[in-house]
């Protein structure tokens, strides 16, 4: 019975940790766009944390800004004077009430109540009209090469601090490296070109290695018996039995043809390579594993950011095989899936948590500048047409586009997670 309530309470803990990584990033993709935006004098209208009911909330009394803290923690905003560029005609005061017996009856509870008359003045005079000096401060009445920097920043700050993120990790606890956790041993090659067990792969024909995806991509289309060369740390054994590693090139020889259809597709490269399979009720697997290895300083730090890189044109590379048909939408996951994953890898370890919010920032600054309605990417291109043309399309137009955009992008989510289980 304790242990399954702790195992309640520690799955509860990794899904909270990984809901506060989401919001976490998408809280500094706003504050990059509230920085730029301040930075620009842009008028701001708005920063929230989360969705929903006001759990705090607060006005400042110097800019109007209001700040708030919300009840679902799944998101935030920026708010803009103006973002969407219809709100130019101000709106029409309201229409006097009519007169009646309450009408003359509330009258009388505000002669006996002054605050109250107050208010309810305020409430029913009509809204002040904006002057040409704070409209000019407006987003859509900004100059388009400003719009785009203050819709470029929120990404530039998940980056940013993914970027940070990795090289805390990479220096704290190493590279994450692809290694081999068993070999499938031969007679027909020699073991001087085979891998080993526990040997980390380093690089794979004269080129550094990073994610799985480089492996496949230095095989791919070679044929059996080819070889393949690679730099590995290998673990040796003194005479008096203590262990070392070492760095040392090697040529191993393929035991199979290479061929790689998608990202997800890497059983062909497992196989040339000499890795074990082992059967299972539920699907085999190949004895893989991953192993953290440290690089000098300078290295370590070219590193990160070729790993983030690395991680952005894998990004890249499977759109474009869903597009062409290469990969299923199977193999994506939707909002209960990333929290799903990015819990069990940021409960695991503190390493972990560095690895997966890493990787989610680099994912969340790419994601965002996709020329998708509704995305910052799309934005852009509608504020590049306008500088292009000298006016801007119909706002209304744009707005439905956007609306449009997002509803697709929210419908998609929920159908890539319903295929999880499906």
């Amino acid at each position: 019975m304790a242990n399954n309530l702790l195992s309640v309470w520690s799955t509860i803990g990794s899904v909270a940790l990984a809901i506060l990584i989401l919001l976490v990033m998408i809280t500094i993709h706003e504050f990059g766009h509230y920085v730029a935006g301040k930075i620009l004098k842009f008028k701001i209208e708005e920063f929230s944390i989360g969705f929903g009911p006001a759990l705090f909330k607060r006005r400042s009394k110097k800019t109007g800004e209001l700040f708030a803290l919300r009840l679902i923690p799944l998101g935030g905003y920026c708010a803009f004077a103006g973002e969407d560029g219809l709100e130019e005609t101000p709106p029409e005061p309201p229409e006097p009430f009519p007169e009646t017996e309450g009408t003359e009856h509330a009258e009388g509870a505000a002669a006996m109540n002054p605050a109250a008359a107050a208010e309810s003045a305020e409430n029913v005079s009509a809204p002040r009209v904006p002057t040409e000096e704070e409209k000019a401060h407006w987003f859509v009445n900004r100059k388009p090469w400003q719009r785009i920097i203050v819709l470029l920043a929120g990404a530039f700050m998940n980056y940013l601090l993914a970027v940070l993120l990795i090289i805390i990790c990479f220096f704290a606890y190493g590279q994450t490296m692809v290694a081999v956790y068993e070999a499938e041993p031969t007679a027909e090659i020699a073991a001087e070109y085979c891998l080993q067990d526990r040997d980390i792969l380093l690089q794979a024909e004269g080129k550094n290695l990073y994610l799985t995806t480089d492996v496949a991509k230095a095989l791919n289309g070679k044929k059996a018996g080819e070889p393949v060369s690679f730099r590995v740390s290998r673990l040796f054994m003194t005479d008096e039995g203590e262990s070392y590693r070492q760095e040392i090139d090697v040529e191993v020889q393929l035991r199979a043809d290479v061929t790689v259809e998608n990202s997800a597709d890497f059983s062909s490269v497992w196989r040339a390579l000499g890795i074990r399979y082992e059967e299972a009720e539920e699907g085999g697997s190949y004895l893989l594993a991953s192993a953290a290895y440290r690089f000098g300083f300078w290295e370590t730090l070219g590193r990160s950011f070729v790993y983030s890189f690395k991680i952005a044109g894998s990004i890249f590379q499977i759109l474009g095989e869903l597009l062409t048909g290469r990969l299923g939408l199977s193999v994506l996951g939707g909002p209960v899936s990333t929290i799903a994953i990015t819990s069990q890898v940021a409960g695991s370890s503190f390493r972990g948590f560095l690895e997966i919010a890493g990787y989610i920032g680099v994912n969340l600054a790419v994601f965002n500048l996709l020329p998708v309605p509704a995305l910052d990417g799309s934005k852009i291109v509608f504020t590049v047409i306008e500088w292009i043309r000298g006016k801007p399309v119909n706002r209304k137009v744009e707005a439905v586009i956007h609306f449009v955009g997002l509803v697709f992008l929210l419908g998609f989510a929920v159908l890539v997670d319903i295929l999880q289980f499906v």
